[in-house]
């Protein structure tokens, strides 16, 4: 069915008007019902909306393109309504809406409207069919371009329905598979999943993505489907399990792409322009790898397998205290049983792992399975091995990553060097000869290098600690604009890492300084959209109400949208307010124990409800200085001529 047998000159509104979406859907239903298309419009303005709740049709571009299918219709129609001043209508790219076409198909059709809406929302990507009919001076003349521009499709009817969408023939006959990961599977992994679904759906691509977040992997990709792909998408800053893909074309790329290159990277999937991945059992090498993916890829690896054992073991730890600093101590008046048994499983258990399961990690990495054990052994060397007197920890966090880079590289040559072995042996590798050599030199290098670590570790932490005043204040400032600057990737990560070490170190300051900045950016925006609704769309209205609980949980990865789509106004307004945080925690010496949670860990803050009020008081300071900041430099939202 062609949309000129459905569009006619009784169904068209050449000037709407409605001043709102609802009255926008009310005007061009009673238009239907004027003209004889319906039975019941007010069921018909039901099943609109019904449509409306699951997702908005207003598709971007000035278009919007409501639907149904409903028993209250006599017969299929199109209405068109046209509002030179434009109407927000919820659209996709938060933008008002100016042409309207409205869908209408009886109960019982073989889905002509939604062939009609797929021919539509084509022919509306053509700007210049868009222009012709914004500036058509008659019904008739609307008609007559609509006319025009199906004449343009070559072949029968049925032939451009075969291409119901842009993007859909691309996909014709192939499929596209996608795995998302980021280092802590808390925010990047699952908005870089939406936007890739998103996107491939309103392209009309077949598309199944699969998350490795952090309640583990959801939506797995399986063999057949790996089998049948065209090409497959790999945004991942952390380590998947990349061998099932060996011989498929494979684009390998950072997770933040998939949500701001959304398009490019379904385009060179289509294409099938990407390297054939080839999987190799010795190096575990990641062909066609894009930059960030070797040392911050290894070091991203460790600390998304670190961080349960951080957060665990800190929040043990800090709950312990509750009973008293010394309630742990046996030897001590405050001694409570159940708080030394926090003690021991948060610090004496899972906190003392934290290095070696960073440095496996990293040794996996680098050098697949056969790093772990040696990575590990090297870790647990770098805290237990001081060879200093007095000094306790070892070189800590530091000699960690050492060990799990030593590790992983040793383990790579050793396979290297056992390569040449007869083919009967092979089986013998994995299981004696690679441990065995791997862990022994790890090992040794790890016994002679950790003494002199460790003499620079404990001067690091001893020189950190000994700053005061002014030099303080400057850390805090350093600190919390770098938890701003990228949102979730390398620098605030390092930023936050570095939070950890410190607070591996018994040094509580820096860690509350870094969860206090990065509480402010999301907090901020969230603010900045309740004081100045005229400066942001509906749409990120309400992303400022998901922010406010993001910000709130230390999710800083909640502003990105706000980022995405203001990066020169949002992001210096962001690392103002979370720098401002940082100094003012510095400065009012408040120290944190959990190093995760954001508010709900705020009764974990050392120094009772002073400092827990002194804490609020830098976040909210800091969160008001990105709003006022955003509120002053983002301009009004106007509406389309």
């Amino acid at each position: 069915m062609r949309i000129t047998q459905l569009l006619t000159e009784n169904t068209i509104i050449l000037n709407l008007k409605a001043g709102s979406k609802r009255d926008v859907l009310d005007e061009l239903a009673g238009q239907l019902n004027e003209a004889g298309k319906l039975n019941d419009q007010q069921q018909f303005t039901k099943d609109i909306l019904a449509r409306e709740e699951q997702s908005t049709t207003g598709i971007g571009d000035t278009i919007a393109i409501p639907h149904a299918k409903s028993k209250a219709v006599k017969e299929p129609a199109i209405a068109f309504g046209r509002s030179h001043e434009g109407i927000d209508f919820e659209s996709l790219d938060g933008q008002p809406a100016q042409l309207f076409f409205m869908i209408a198909a009886t109960d019982g059709e073989n889905d002509d409207h939604l062939e009609a809406l797929s021919r539509l929302a084509t022919f509306l990507m053509d700007e210049k069919f868009r222009v012709n009919i914004l500036e058509a001076e008659s019904k008739q003349q609307v008609l007559d371009i609509v006319s025009a521009k199906e004449a343009e499709v070559e072949g029968p009817e049925q032939t451009a329905d075969a291409q119901p969408v842009a993007g859909a023939q691309d996909s014709a006959g192939g499929k596209i598979l996608a795995v998302t990961a980021c280092p802590t599977g808390i925010a990047h992994t699952y908005m870089a999943a939406e936007k890739l679904s998103g996107r491939a759906k309103e392209r009309g691509i077949n598309l199944k993505v699969e998350t490795n977040g952090s309640s583990g992997v959801k939506n797995r990709l399986s063999d057949a489907e790996i089998a049948e792909a065209d090409a497959i998408i790999v945004a991942a800053d952390t380590k998947v399990e990349m061998a099932r893909f060996d011989g498929k074309p494979v684009i390998q790329t950072q997770v933040g792409k998939a949500i701001y290159e959304t398009d490019q990277l379904l385009d060179r999937a289509i294409a099938k322009d990407a390297p054939v991945y080839k999987h190799d059992r010795t190096k575990d090498a990641d062909a066609g790898t894009e930059p960030k993916s070797g040392f911050y890829k290894h070091l991203m690896n460790g600390v998304s397998n670190m961080l349960p054992f951080v957060v665990g073991g800190g929040i043990l730890i800090a709950l312990s205290f509750f009973w008293g600093i010394n309630a742990a101590n046996p030897d001590s008046p405050e001694y409570n049983e159940f708080a030394a048994m926090l003690s021991t499983i948060g610090g004496g258990t899972a906190f003392f792992l934290m290095v070696p399961v960073l440095a496996g990690f990293i040794a996996m990495s680098i050098a697949d399975r056969p790093g772990f054990a040696p990575g590990m052994i090297g870790g647990l060397l770098a805290i237990t091995v001081t060879g200093v007197e007095g000094a306790s920890g070892g070189s800590g966090f530091l000699g960690g990553l050492i060990a799990g880079f030593l590790a992983g590289y040793v383990t790579l040559l050793v396979k290297k060097a056992f390569s040449g072995l007869p083919q009967s042996l092979e089986g013998l590798k994995p299981v004696l000869f690679f441990p065995v050599f791997s862990i022994l030199i790890t090992g040794v290098v790890m016994m002679l290098i950790n003494p002199p670590l460790t003499q620079v570790y404990s001067g690091i932490s001893a020189f950190l600690e000994g700053l005061g005043g002014t030099n303080l204040v400057l850390v805090g400032l350093l600190l919390g604009g770098m938890m701003a600057v990228d949102m979730g990737g390398p620098v605030n990560k390092a930023a936050y890492t570095f939070g950890i070490a410190m607070l591996d170190a018994q040094n509580f300051n820096f860690m509350a300084t870094v969860m206090a900045a990065g509480m402010v950016p999301p907090l901020g925006l969230a603010i900045a959209t309740t004081m100045f609704k005229k400066k942001f769309t509906k749409p990120e209205r309400e992303a400022g109400k998901t922010a406010y609980v993001l910000g709130a949980s230390f999710i800083t990865e909640g502003v990105i949208p706000f980022a995405a789509a203001d990066p020169a106004r949002v992001i210096p307004s962001a690392i103002a307010g979370a720098a401002t945080t940082g100094a003012l925690v510095m400065l009012f010496d408040i120290g944190l124990l959990a190093p995760h949670g954001g508010v709900f860990v705020i009764g974990l803050v050392d120094g009772g409800v002073p400092s827990i009020l002194m804490y609020l008081l830098a976040i909210l300071i800091g969160s008001f200085v990105t709003a006022i900041l955003v509120g002053l430099l983002k301009k009004n939202i106007t509406v389309a001529a």
